[in-house]
């Protein structure tokens, strides 16, 4: 039984067409995996779904019935239910009041029923089989993963007016850990013996390959194959994406030997660090890995806070950084991990948020800030990150997720930086822009930047980096050259594996 048809969708912002000709079908009881680059169409076949944005064209059939999403709550009302990438949570409110964010409170005698909204909240947390999130905390509290885990749990929150077939999951996983991927997975089994339909968007291949019954593929606003997961590849599936066979790119090569020291780091300590010590050399890529909470998530933040003890070193120079606006103006660059909500001006355009931490370099007379100028820079360097946009006044809120981090990375190079620290610089990005990413990033080292990494994607860093520093409860356990690594290996480190 069909429950998802989509037949030749359709639309254009002013004269950037998103999607040309989308088509799909979700049938009850299965995955339908939807795969495709950063500006291929998914997320606005997603918005059009949840009735944010009205198509151009086409048609959308809810279990045979044509639909008209004239909203979110006309979404809802017909059954569809939301789990997005982005960690769209209030961090002020408790769990519960998260999970019930948009729907009607519990009342009793005219007042919130807080009883029965933690109780309501609780079981849908317990759907999920997460009880260690306790409905009463506050959000801000959680680590990242236990946010996700509260809005997926929102998803599964009880409607007694409709009951929901069908789920539009958009890389609910980029922000778990493997164990909470799992719990997820399981879910997802639970609902298709319900005879739910679960459209699952994700630019992990090994995932998808693994969740998915079937795969359709959008290329350039287009639907360009749809195949059975057991007939599909990893080489298939870029093929498709791309249309480019070769993606595999060089692994990174290591500094030349005695290439100078740039940035040194000693006995930093601080947010849960203690005695992190490193030495990164002129045309480096280091990365640093570890498991969930193991320390990584908070080495950038701490290094450029320098709130606690230790000392940083900048090509000789003593540089107890005082935050971002002081590693910026000694050069040293930043990506954060949050794009949306740390990095970018959402509701300005591609060339303002390129040129954020660089006025004063593009100011003709004090303040005055050179337009023309600003918007040449800009486009110049969205070019060499293979930034897909349609000019520099684009808004970047209208840019996929891949290209708003490519936007992150060209204003991380507007300023020649001496060191560039990325925090999960290719999170949420689909496997074209990776490479993308991969290959710019190999071009600042091998012209003489120095890069540090922070990534929990081992197979990236594996590929990427010289050499891979391994935090073990807030400590650098280990650092060891890229080549001749393995997975299995890496990962032991992690652990702590006697046998590492």
């Amino acid at each position: 039984m069909s429950l998802l048809s989509i037949g030749h969708l359709r639309k254009a912002y002013g004269g950037a067409t998103a999607l040309k000709d989308a088509s799909l079908e979700l049938l009850a009881g299965e995955t339908l995996a939807l795969m495709g680059e950063n500006g291929a169409g998914k997320s606005t076949l997603i918005k059009i779904l949840a009735g944010a944005v009205q198509p151009d064209g086409g048609a959308i059939r809810i279990e045979g019935v044509e639909a008209s999403l004239r909203g979110p709550q006309e979404a809802h009302r017909r059954g569809l239910r939301f789990i997005h990438q982005e960690l769209n949570v209030v961090s002020a409110l408790s769990v519960a009041e998260n999970i019930f964010l948009g729907r009607v409170y519990p009342r009793r005698l005219g007042f919130v029923d807080w009883p029965a909204l933690n109780a309501r909240a609780s079981a849908a947390l317990a759907a999920l089989g997460v009880r260690h999130l306790s409905p009463k905390t506050i959000v801000a509290r959680l680590p990242v993963g236990d946010r996700m885990l509260v809005k997926i749990a929102a998803a599964f929150l009880e409607d007694e007016a409709s009951r929901a077939r069908i789920f539009v999951m958009d890389e609910p996983t980029a922000a778990l850990t493997k164990e909470e991927s799992e719990r997820l997975f399981h879910i997802i089994g639970a609902l298709r013996a319900r005879a739910c339909g679960i459209l699952f968007v994700s630019h992990r291949l090994d995932e998808v390959l693994g969740v998915a019954d079937r795969i359709s593929v959008l290329r350039d606003g287009e639907t360009c194959a749809t195949l059975d997961a057991k007939d599909a590849t990893k080489a298939r599936l870029i093929e498709f994406m791309t249309g480019r066979k070769d993606l595999s790119g060089a692994r990174s090569r290591a500094p030349p030997r005695g290439a100078p020291v740039v940035l040194s780091v000693d006995g930093l300590a601080g947010d849960g660090l203690s005695d992190i010590s490193f030495e990164l050399h002129k045309g480096e890529i280091l990365g640093f890995t570890g498991l969930a909470g193991a320390g990584h998530e908070r080495l950038i933040r701490a290094l450029v806070a320098s709130a606690g003890a230790g000392t940083v070193t900048l090509e000789g120079a003593p540089a107890a950084l005082r935050g971002p606006a002081d590693a910026w103006a000694r050069g040293i660059a930043l990506t954060p991990r949050e794009r949306r909500a740390e990095g970018l001006l959402l509701r300005q355009d591609v060339a303002s948020n390129i040129s954020l931490p660089h006025l004063q370099r593009l100011s003709r007379v004090s303040f005055f800030l050179d337009r023309r100028k600003e918007r040449a820079r800009a486009w110049d360097l969205g070019r060499r990150v293979r930034l897909k946009a349609s000019g520099p006044r684009q808004k970047v809120r209208t840019l996929s997720g891949g290209n708003q981090q490519k936007v992150l990375l060209a204003r991380a190079m507007a300023g020649a930086p001496r060191v560039l620290l990325l925090d999960e610089p290719t999170r949420g990005v689909d496997v074209g822009a990776k490479f993308d990413i991969y290959a710019f990033l190999q071009e600042a080292a091998e012209a003489g930047a120095s890069v540090a990494v922070v990534s929990s994607d081992h197979e990236e860093l594996m590929r990427l980096c010289s050499r891979v520093a391994v935090l073990r409860e807030g400590r650098i356990a280990a650092i060891v050259p890229a080549e001749g690594l393995t997975p299995k290996r890496l990962l032991a480190l992690c652990y702590g594996d006697p046998k590492d």
